[in-house]
């Protein structure tokens, strides 16, 4: 493996690669997690979690019994491919402060120790943790699953701390976090569903799907109001052409200015439906008002 490389890969039998990054300043929660696993995945992890090691391989035949209790023996080999697994995930300022140790459960507890303070810190560290649980809520536009994903960090710092963060205690969380869209599916589980023994990842699904569901008639909705908007619109457009078309269409016959191009015999003048002219043409308004002129003029004196 290549020490200056980023991240390290090992391989399980079946040639199976298991990644691994190195340790860094800010990525311990995440780097022990890796490790662990890929110790479990060799068999190595008894090494880390025994209650007892010793390198002598001569002292016990097998298995010893000390208070009652049945103690650990480990080998050599095992030993070192442990210490050797690990180093390999290490930054050389790190590697140089822990080869020191003669074991690699000593050198686990000595990153840990480095990492994470003693006990009183992690005591603190697991008090704020809490407290960052009780007042973490569901913001109106964040996803169910990203959400989640807090939830879980929080539980994933609780185990690397020496704590414990049971499902029930995160599927209440959940429940009691969302927004009030959701109250209609967390009813639902909390009356049919036993609160207590479901899986975190059951709850998850659960919202999501719900929350799916949601975006979809939000969808189907806003599809609709755009097609009534773009009707709305295109009728107004229509109304005002139409308008002004007929607008033109009056001033061109009957006001119209351009006489030499239209066509006299096809138009009907709309004061009297006589065909062949204007309507300012029209002769018979020009003979009613003569008419109507008289005989006001007839009448005006038996009126006084």
């Amino acid at each position: 493996m290549s020490g200056g490389a980023s991240s390290s890969s090992v391989r399980e039998q079946g040639n199976v690669p298991l990644q691994c990054p190195k340790l860094t300043d800010t990525n311990y929660t995440t780097w022990a997690l890796m490790m662990e696993t890929i110790l479990k995945a060799y068999g190595l992890w008894e090494v880390i979690d025994a209650k007892k090691t010793t390198n002598d391989k001569n002292e016990a035949d097998g298995k010893k019994e000390a208070d009652g209790k049945k103690e650990t023996v480990i080998d050599e080999k095992t030993e070192n491919t442990a210490k050797g697994m690990i180093f390999q995930m290490l930054p050389q300022d790190m590697l140089m402060q822990v080869a020191q140790y003669p074991t690699a459960k000593e050198v686990w507890n000595s990153i840990k120790v480095r990492y994470l303070g003693a006990d009183l810190v992690q005591k603190v560290r697991l008090q704020t943790l809490r407290t960052k649980l009780e007042m973490l809520k569901m913001k109106p536009d964040e996803s169910a699953s990203k959400f989640a994903g807090k939830l879980s960090s929080i539980q994933a710092k609780f185990k690397s701390l020496g704590g414990t963060l049971k499902d029930k205690v995160l599927v209440r969380k959940l429940l009691n976090s969302v927004p009030k869209k959701f109250l209609p599916i967390v009813a639902s589980i909390e009356q049919y569903q036993e609160i207590d023994t479901m899986q975190f990842e059951e709850a998850v699904g659960r919202i999501t799907a719900f929350e799916e569901r949601l975006k979809s008639q939000d969808e189907q909705e806003d599809n609709y109001q755009n097609k009534l908007l773009l009707a709305n619109s295109n009728n107004r457009s229509y109304g005002i052409g139409r308008g002004r078309n007929f607008n033109q269409n009056k001033s061109s016959y009957g006001r119209g200015t351009s006489h030499g191009s239209i066509d006299k015999s096809k138009l009907r003048c709309y004061e009297y439906g006589d065909h062949g002219h204007f309507a300012k043409e029209c002769t018979k308004w020009k003979d009613n008002e003569q008419e109507a002129l008289i005989i006001s003029e007839y009448e005006e004196p038996s009126l006084l």
